[in-house]
Parts: structure tokens; C-alpha cells; sequence
């Protein structure tokens, strides 16, 4: 049987939020491909060959800051469905562990005690919504892990 990864398993607490999830992953590639065209215009005010026939410049200007501006906002759009997402996976996880604890022997809740429990059960949910969060951001490579540990 193969071992079910790690975001696949919190994609089942999201429920129906997960296609937040998936919004927040197409929406931030859209916002990379964005950010890249003030690059194209500025390279096209940068290259005109013959600047008394230069007439279109303000308006790339404008189409630069533009789309400066649209990515920020594309990158905003994914980061609120991203946050809603992972919100809903630590609200249900908190939910599912609640009621698995009500189900065991009111002796494991005496020898380990409530406070200790809860902080063990809030750790562990933030450690989750920050890791779905991420999910889609993280480099490939490892680097984020690596700087995580402070190697």
C-alpha cells in the first residue's frame, strides 16, 4: 500500500476548501507570469533605436506600473485563498483530535493533563496550517528547509 503524502492527507481535512488550495497555487504562477511583463516594457522603452519617433514610451510606462500593480494583486488573491484553506484544515484537525480524545480513557487525559494536551494540540495544528500554507511556495531544492534548521 502506498504511503499517502503529507499535503494529500491535509487536503482531507480542507474538505471543500481545498480547491482554495489549488486556486492559491494557479494564482501565484499567474502572478510570476505577470511580474515578468513591466520587464518587457521597460525593455521596449529601454530599446527604441530612434528616440525622436519614440511616441509610445509614456504609455509603457503606464503598462509597466500596470502590471506591476495587477501582479500584487493577483499574488494578494492567492495568498487569502491559501490562508482560508489552511485555516479550515487547523479548525478540522483541532475537531478530529477533540473527538478522538473524548473517545479515549479518562486516565490518559490524568496522566499527561488538559494544558498539556492543548498545547500539544494547538502546536501541532499551527505546525499544519503553516505547512499548508506554504505548500505551494516552497523551493524544490530544499533551500527553505535547510534555512528552516540554520544550516
Amino acid at each position: 500500500m502506498k504511503k499517502q503524502s503529507d499535503l494529500s492527507r491535509l487536503m482531507g481535512y480542507a474538505g471543500n476548501y481545498r480547491y482554495f488550495t489549488y486556486a492559491s497555487w494557479v494564482l501565484s504562477a499567474v502572478s510570476a507570469l505577470v511580474a515578468l511583463l513591466p520587464f518587457l516594457y521597460i525593455w521596449m522603452m529601454a530599446a527604441a533605436p530612434d528616440y525622436s519617433r519614440a511616441v509610445n514610451i509614456p504609455h509603457y510606462g503606464w503598462m509597466a506600473v500596470l502590471f506591476a500593480a495587477l501582479s500584487y494583486l493577483i499574488y494578494v488573491c492567492a495568498l487569502l485563498c491559501s490562508h482560508l484553506s489552511a485555516f479550515r484544515v487547523a479548525s478540522n484537525l483541532r475537531l478530529a483530535v477533540s473527538e478522538h480524545l473524548a473517545k479515549l480513557p479518562l486516565g490518559f487525559t490524568e496522566r499527561y493533563g488538559s494544558g498539556r494536551l492543548r498545547k500539544v494540540i494547538q502546536e501541532s495544528t499551527g505546525a499544519a496550517e503553516t505547512y499548508e500554507r506554504r505548500a505551494g511556495s516552497r523551493p524544490a531544492d530544499g533551500t527553505d528547509e535547510k534555512r528552516r534548521r540554520g544550516k
